[in-house]
């Protein structure tokens, strides 16, 4: 909860990332009350039982979230597709709008490579946006498994920049720092 409180306020490409990495993370436990709370509670150093309630409600209130929307063996929360869809939107925007003019440099650079991206992650329907993400999350989950090191910093460096920068727009657009309106 607290990783998570602190990626949604910096970046919110690696607090999706998180979030699904923590429902994986609960499906793997799962989602057992008492394995979440020993796992991935009771070990924080420094934090005091009212903190530790705090955070196992959290993880517990993903859980509900999992089993309300039908995602228990997989899927990803309606609540990070929003925030993907919300990404791809801006992404739109940042196409057409003179604030864009950089971004749309850098995706110029990972345009080519979306369908060869959309053949191995077989996603027909998905915006390229959220294309970008399952990319990013595959070659995150394979880095944690070992092996597939060339594939995974191909993907990095060519999902990465774009994804990253997007992010970062969507930040400031967030802190009120860019109005996309204005030239």
């Amino acid at each position: 909860m607290l990783i998570a409180l602190q990626k949604r306020k910096e970046n919110i490409a690696e607090y999706i990332l998180y979030l699904w990495q923590v429902e994986d993370l609960l499906r793997a436990l799962q989602f057992s009350p008492e394995a979440i709370y020993h796992t991935l509670v009771d070990r924080i150093e420094g934090a005091d039982e009212q903190q530790k309630e705090n955070i196992f409600n959290w993880y517990m209130q993903i859980v509900d979230l999992l089993r309300k929307e039908g995602k228990e063996s997989q899927g990803h929360i309606d609540h990070t597709l929003h925030l993907v869809a919300d990404l791809h939107n801006l992404h739109l925007q940042l196409m057409k709008l003179p604030v864009g003019e950089h971004y749309r440099s850098t995706y110029s650079r990972l345009a080519p490579e979306l369908p060869r991206l959309r053949t191995i992650i077989d996603k027909e329907e998905i915006s390229d946006t959220e294309l970008c993400f399952r990319a990013l999350y595959a070659a995150m989950l394979y880095r944690i498994k070992g092996g597939g090191e060339r594939a995974i910093e191909d993907t990095l460096a060519v999902v990465s920049p774009a994804i990253g920068e997007l992010a970062a727009i969507y930040g400031k657009v967030e802190r009120g720092e860019i109005n996309l309106f204005e030239d």
